[in-house]
């Protein structure tokens, strides 16, 4: 797994995980590869081993989402879903976050904002827990791993819906 210096994971506040990551792709790109389910399955996929068979994403206020994850080695499963509470197109998305077996108390809120700067995305995830309990579970759970080589996998896929290799 490449964790690149530009992938940072703080927490600004007792109950807040806030991911930062660039991309060498315009803001656009960025956020398609987001919030398309076509794209979406091919790097939201945490560690290797692991499919998307469920990818559906209703991009509206109100709208929902639900992505289910399968072990290619055991078979084990992960799901999760939530309702988009704010949809600005190329700049920002929060939605709620719910797993189906859920690891961490009560729901969250994600705000995922995305900006541009001479080429370079920065997309900035700010999860908002409902407790300090919640938020430390989530934090001690290994899960920027997941995210990192997910980054990983989407920042060689950008370059190919381009039509550019880096």
């Amino acid at each position: 797994m490449f964790l690149t210096d530009s992938f940072k994971v703080s927490l600004p506040s007792d109950r807040e995980i806030k991911v930062t990551r660039n991309f060498d792709a315009p803001r656009p790109l960025v956020f398609d590869a987001f919030t398309k389910p076509e794209l979406v399955r091919r790097w939201l996929l945490g560690p290797p081993g692991w499919t998307m068979p469920v990818c559906e994403i209703n991009l509206r206020v109100g709208g929902a989402y639900r992505y289910a994850w399968r072990s290619e080695q055991d078979g084990s499963q992960m799901a999760m879903g939530g309702i988009f509470r704010e949809v600005l197109p190329h700049e920002r998305l929060v939605a709620t976050e719910k797993f189906d077996d859920a690891w961490y108390p009560g729901e969250a809120l994600d705000t995922t904002v995305f900006f541009e700067k001479r080429g370079i995305t920065t997309t900035t995830i700010t999860i908002l827990y409902e407790s300090q309990e919640a938020r430390d579970m989530a934090s001690r759970s290994g899960m920027e791993y997941g995210m990192a080589a997910g980054y990983d996998r989407l920042e060689t896929l950008l370059p190919t819906l381009t039509g550019e290799r880096t």
